[in-house]
């Protein structure tokens, strides 16, 4: 066979795969949204026999073969995205023939399994209930890291699934510095004599208004309805089975718009990401989109960055208020801004501030060190969250459903996952301060909800790269310098210290 002749079979195993993990995409989308209570098991079976049937796809010895002819051929004479999904598939083929199928379907069961079970747990507030879910994972993920990189500590294993490349021995000096500016700023704006008034945040909100200003917003900003779905779940999330397909959740409560407003702003950032990836590269490795930390900056970059912002509030204040007149009727934009950037600290991680946020985010990352390392224990979490809780953010939580039991993710082995969040918003602060030095109109057009320009910016800068480059190569070519928390740090000092007027 010519060159051609072998990547044309390469596309062709790829795309299959694709097309089968979109499958499994809509059935976890479904098990989260509409799939009845008592449909658990058997949806665990279905998922586990998909995954054994996409595991075989990934690690068939005519892909490993096919990928061998075209690695060790004259790959120069291959374009850049060509190149990629050689690159990318002989990663992910190397992941996969290390871990035997039944590991890969256990975990798979497990997942399911464990995603209703954490459901419960969490409706009874019994985390014992859902401890032997949790040691299982461990042992299953730790076994995992051992036959995938045999050569990286466990837990870096399992940060590299979602970030790769990425190790505690990067992730910890940042996190060790945000603690040390964070937690003196956090207690400065709480002891501060003068805070925000958030009275008019708090009441009744119907919430079928709720979601109709929630879906204009997003589609303002750039959402295809016509590509997507906004529907309710227990944890907000982005899914679907492709960038014609992204489906986003929020969830409401009658005493608190802002909480399903923000959400929807947020999922519709992945959502954005999903829907502009270059899928005209075919349904391959190239046109993905890059890591989970690149993933959280789009949704942070379009929550925190932009409608967080002044020149946010001040273009949807009068369309906020006439939705909700008798709640907002004493407000001014002003008072709105400063009333939706309140920073105090609470239980729940998707409700956080943006200040408080990465030490939620850090207290995860530093239990699961603890969990894969063996100095802590799973049946202690309850203990050891409320104890980093009251150190960190000076709160200890009542129960477990608004502690340990609060995130889904460990309910489907989501080890190494939440440091991306914090990755995100460090990745989102750099992002948008290259964006104002290209675009200096930029907080000017969001005034007038001219949201265009920024989204064609995130399109062609971010989301057509695809998989093309690596993390550290993408924000080195969006903003000319390496990752640095530092933009990250002066913003969240500079607006916070207006915001509290702190001297």
């Amino acid at each position: 066979m010519t060159m051609n002749q072998h990547y044309q079979n390469l596309v062709q195993k790829l795309e299959e795969i694709a097309h089968l993990n979109g499958v499994m995409s809509t059935l976890g989308w479904d098990q989260e949204v509409v799939m009845p209570a008592g449909a658990g098991e058997a949806r665990a079976k279905q998922m586990a026999a998909l995954a054994g049937v996409i595991h075989e796809r990934m690690t068939d010895p005519a892909l490993g073969d096919c990928l061998n002819e075209l690695k060790e051929k004259n790959s120069d004479r291959l374009g850049e995205v060509e190149r990629c999904n050689i690159r990318e598939a002989l990663h992910s083929y190397e992941l996969e023939t290390k871990v035997p199928k039944q590991l890969v379907q256990e975990l798979a069961e497990l997942s399911s399994r464990g995603q209703g079970i954490w459901v419960m747990a969490r409706q009874e507030n019994k985390f014992s209930d859902f401890a032997p879910v949790l040691k299982r994972f461990l042992a299953l993920k730790t076994e995992w890291a051992q036959r995938v990189s045999p050569d990286l500590n466990p837990y870096d294993a399992n940060i590299d699934l979602f970030e790769r490349g990425t190790t505690m021995d990067m992730i910890t000096p940042i996190f060790e510095r945000l603690k040390q500016e964070l937690i003196p700023l956090i207690e400065a704006i709480q002891n501060h004599p003068q805070q925000p008034d958030t009275s008019f945040l708090q009441g009744r909100f119907a919430l079928d208004k709720q979601e109709a200003l929630a879906r204009k917003i997003s589609q303002d900003i750039g959402f295809n309805i016509q590509q997507g779905r906004i529907d309710v779940s227990v944890h907000p999330f982005c899914g679907g089975s492709h960038p014609t397909d992204v489906r986003i959740t929020t969830r409401y409560k009658d005493s608190d718009f802002i909480e399903s407003l923000y959400s929807v702003i947020h999922e519709t950032g992945h959502a954005l990401y999903e829907q502009g990836r270059p899928y005209e590269f075919g349904d391959l490795p190239a046109s993905e989109s890059l890591t989970m930390g690149i993933h959280e900056s789009q949704s942070l970059f379009w929550e925190r960055m932009v409608a967080q912002g002044k020149p946010f509030c001040s273009h949807y204040f009068d369309t906020i208020r006439a939705t909700f007149p008798d709640n907002l009727q004493s407000a001014n934009v002003d008072s709105f801004y400063r009333a939706i950037n309140t920073c105090k600290p609470g239980f729940i991680r998707v409700e956080a501030d943006e200040v408080t946020y990465p030490l939620h985010v850090i207290l995860r990352y530093e239990i699961e060190k603890g969990l894969f390392d063996d100095s802590m224990r799973v049946d202690d979490l309850p203990a050891i969250w409320n104890e980093l809780m009251w150190k960190y953010l000076g709160i200890t939580p009542p129960t477990d459903t608004l502690g340990v039991l609060q995130d889904s993710h460990w309910s489907g082995g989501a080890f190494g996952y939440f440091p991306s969040y914090t990755l995100g918003a460090i990745y989102a602060c750099q992002f948008y301060t290259a964006l104002l030095s290209e675009q200096p109109d930029t907080e000017m057009n969001i005034a007038t909800g001219n949201f265009a320009p920024i989204k064609d910016w995130l399109n062609e800068k971010i989301h057509r790269q695809g998989r093309l480059y690596t993390p550290q190569e993408l924000v080195q070519r969006v903003t000319g310098e390496a990752l640095s928390p530092d933009h990250f740090i002066d913003y969240l000092t500079t607006k916070y210290s207006e915001i509290y007027q702190l001297g």
